[in-house]
């Protein structure tokens, strides 16, 4: 069975990666306006030193999103940062999808991209190291799975608490690339009137740059 076959995953859809200061601001007042629009968010990133730019990704449950879904949650979320104004000064609100080299933010999203390869790193060293690279083989037992190289000892296969990790995300690879196109193309097959329209980010020529895919 393929990453693309596999069940729908039946862990949790809560999010346990956590943004910290303004961006966690930011994050507090866009979720749950998010979740009334029916999108969920991914996460919040804050950049730029002179021209503050925060970025928004989000995306519906089934883990699309448009162009015109990023303008909807623009139109809606904008009035209700004005009013909150968490950031004094300007800033330029972006809202984006997460990419198809996405963070994974959730229980759940270890589940449905079993099968790909990861980055992992963790909040603390485990036998001394904090960053793992491999094969993501799901979530269970309150721990995400990952068969990783471990120098002389080869692959070893290593489950890790979620409050343990800072960060993961998928590594750009020619099968990830094939496995989101198609489920991009079924997702879109069953919405008839929207031109069968490929989300925007998964269609991005620049994603498949060859240079991305080197490690």
């Amino acid at each position: 069975m393929t990453a693309t076959d596999a069940p729908q995953s039946e862990v949790s859809t809560d999010r346990f990666m956590r943004e910290t200061g303004l961006a966690a601001e930011f994050a507090a007042i866009a979720e749950p306006v998010l979740d009334g629009m029916g999108f969920r968010l991914v996460r919040v990133l804050i950049t730029g030193a002179v021209e503050r730019v925060v970025q928004i990704m989000a995306e519906r449950p089934d883990g699309s999103i448009t162009v015109d879904d990023c303008e909807t949650i623009s139109k809606g979320l904008s009035p209700v940062l004005d009013v909150a104004d968490p950031l004094s000064g300007k800033y330029r609100l972006e809202i984006s999808s997460p990419g198809i080299d996405r963070p994974l933010v959730r229980p759940s999203d270890f589940e449905d991209w079993s099968g790909h390869e990861a980055k992992i790193e963790l909040k603390e060293p485990v036998d001394g190291r904090k960053r793992f690279k491999g094969e993501l083989e799901g979530f269970e037992d309150g721990e995400v799975r990952i068969a990783a190289e471990a120098g002389s000892l080869g692959i070893q296969h290593l489950g890790f608490p979620v409050d343990l990790i800072a960060d993961a995300r998928l590594v750009l690879t020619d099968d990830l690339i094939r496995d989101a196109l198609a489920r991009a193309k079924k997702r879109h097959s069953g919405r008839p009137g929207d031109g069968a329209e490929l989300d925007e980010d998964e269609l991005d020529q620049k994603e498949l740059d060859p240079k991305d895919l080197e490690d």
